[in-house]
């Protein structure tokens, strides 16, 4: 696909950078809102902590699922615009979580804004893409991205202040009232009633408006397959880890849920940090020690947090264990935007879908495996085959190819 020509945004596109920022906080806020607020739904609606966790593992499978409905709709009525609708739905489906009467119609209404929030993060990359030049495109999404890793730190940390203070419905209703403000905006801004959505294509007809088609097409490169494996095990490792983190806390150190939610959320705080130096790091590291170095620094915070004797060294390695997180997956994501240029839109499709299909499956079997191994040598595990997967992954797909790209 033809880069784009001009190396200055608009000042039109400029603003609707800073308001899809805000919109991608949103999405993850209520992404990670639920993780600290389990021991509480169990108690409430009567169940084991496994069934509560279904507003996690389905929010997240829907989430994978919903992008194949997406990427070709964006690709017709235009990203932008699909977006701010989707964001004011994601305002319905947190109102209805806020109202739920059964956790069977809170997993429903977590299903809904999972729908809606699925257009978000993918369509909003893939808009960048299309509207940026590529020699300024990377600090773009770092700007979009930091959106994202602040609504981590937000998510932990108004589930569990809301859940242990007003009480976990309140959370969901402060939620939806940002969900209704931020769609708003959107919708308000002329690039969601433009046609012409983002730069002129002259490769267009070559690509198919089926996600399944555009997928094969992705797919058919070894690379590509191997890039996408790897991306599964990420979901599965770091978020099934991460969904348990608030839980391990409150029942092996006995802190109270709103501590808890607040120590977790240092992960997302660790990403900030991340996406702060994520220039200097880039130029200093380039792809393959940033997915090393970054491994490694998450395997250490785990192994830490798993055995930690007290509270205070989970300060610590919380954040480290996020900045090493997002050091290693804006590498990958940098890399999943190379697989094919032409259908960029597709390729984070593909990520979005398949990386949330890994974290559905890796909650399951974190919390399966707490009753018989514990909390702790759990978290411990999976910081040790994150680890090895960073190890591994530069030897078995192609890194370091696009360090001019990252920079």
């Amino acid at each position: 696909m033809s880069e784009p020509l001009h190396h200055v945004i608009e000042p039109s596109t400029r603003r609707a950078i800073f308001h899809l920022s805000f919109a991608t906080f949103a999405s993850m806020t209520i992404q990670r809102l639920c993780d600290p607020m389990l021991p509480q739904l169990a108690q409430e609606f009567q169940v084991e902590r496994t069934q509560a966790a279904h507003v996690i593992s389905f929010f997240a499978i829907t989430y994978g699922l919903m992008q194949v409905f997406f990427g070709p709709l964006g690709d017709r009525y235009g990203k932008y615009r699909v977006l701010s609708l989707a964001t004011l739905g994601c305002s319905l489906g947190c109102l209805g979580s806020a109202l739920a009467w059964s956790l069977p119609f809170l997993v429903f209404c977590r299903v809904l804004t999972a729908t809606c929030t699925a257009a978000i993060i993918p369509l909003g990359l893939a808009w960048v893409g299309d509207s940026v030049d590529y020699q300024i495109r990377q600090e773009t999404l770092a700007k979009v991205g930091l959106g994202s890793t602040m609504g981590i730190v937000a998510g932990q940390l108004v589930g569990g202040l809301l859940t242990d203070t007003l009480g976990w419905r309140w959370a969901f209703g402060a939620v939806s009232a940002v969900f209704f403000v931020v769609g708003w905006v959107l919708w308000s801004n002329p690039n969601a009633r433009s046609e012409n959505q983002g730069l002129p294509n002259p490769q267009e007809g070559e690509v198919s408006l089926s996600f399944v088609i555009n997928a094969k097409a992705v797919l058919a490169k070894p690379r590509a397959r191997r890039l996408m494996s790897f991306i599964f095990l990420e979901g599965c490792i770091a978020f099934g880890a991460l969904a348990i983190s608030a839980t391990h806390l409150h029942d092996q150190q006995g802190l109270r849920v709103s501590l808890a939610g607040t120590i977790v959320a240092l992960f997302g705080l660790g990403g900030v940090i991340y996406m702060i130096w994520a220039r200097w790091l880039i130029r200093r590291l380039g792809e393959t020690q940033l997915i090393r170095v970054g491994t490694i620094a998450f395997g250490v915070a785990y192994a830490s947090i798993g055995f930690a004797p007290d509270w205070v060294v989970d300060l610590v390695a919380f954040t480290l264990a996020g900045f090493g997180f997002f050091m290693f997956h804006n590498t990958m994501q940098a890399l999943a935007t190379q697989l094919d240029p032409n259908r960029r839109g597709t390729c984070m499709a593909l990520f979005a879908c398949i990386l949330f299909g890994g974290q559905s499956l890796g909650v399951v079997i974190c919390t399966e495996l707490i009753p018989y191994w514990g909390s702790g040598v759990v978290l411990v595990c999976a910081g040790l085959m994150l680890t090895l997967i960073g190890v591994t992954l530069p030897m078995v797909v192609e890194v370091g190819q696009h360090k001019g790209a990252l920079a």
